[in-house]
C-alpha cells in the first residue's frame, strides 16, 4: 500500500508560480512511476508530468512543457511539482499519483490539492 499527501496548492495570479509537493509512504517506491495529473472545471482528469522514481527519466503533456517541473527528493519520499509561468486555463484539482505500469492504470491516488489562477 502507498499513501499519498499532496500540499502546496492555493491562488495565484496568472504569470505567477506554485510548488506542489506529494509526501509518499508506504511500500517500495523505487518500482512505481510518480506523477500529477490534474481536472478542470468541467473537464477529464488529464496526465500532466511524471517521473519513475528509481531513475530520472521525467514526461510532461504538452500544454506544461517549458512551464512545469517534476523533480523528487529521495530522503523525504517526496516528489514534487514546480509550476511557473501560470495561465488561468491552469486552474484544475491536482493529484498525485502512482503507477506501476501504465499512466491509464493508476495504482494509488492522493486526495488531491486546488490551484486557482486568476486572470
Amino acid at each position: 500500500q502507498v499513501q499519498l499527501v499532496e500540499s502546496g496548492g492555493g491562488l495565484v495570479q496568472a504569470g505567477g508560480s506554485l510548488r506542489l509537493s506529494c509526501a509518499a509512504s508506504g511500500r517500495t517506491l523505487t518500482r512505481y512511476v510518480m506523477g500529477w495529473f490534474r481536472q478542470g472545471p468541467g473537464k477529464e482528469r488529464e496526465f500532466v508530468a511524471g517521473i519513475r522514481w528509481g531513475g530520472a527519466v521525467t514526461d510532461y503533456a504538452d500544454s506544461v512543457k517549458g512551464r512545469f517541473t517534476i523533480s523528487r527528493e529521495y530522503a523525504k519520499n517526496t516528489v514534487y511539482l514546480q509550476m511557473n509561468s501560470l495561465k488561468h486555463e491552469d486552474t484544475a484539482a491536482y493529484y498525485c499519483a502512482a503507477w506501476s505500469s501504465r499512466r491509464d492504470s493508476v495504482d494509488y491516488w492522493g486526495q488531491g490539492t486546488q490551484v486557482t489562477v486568476s486572470s
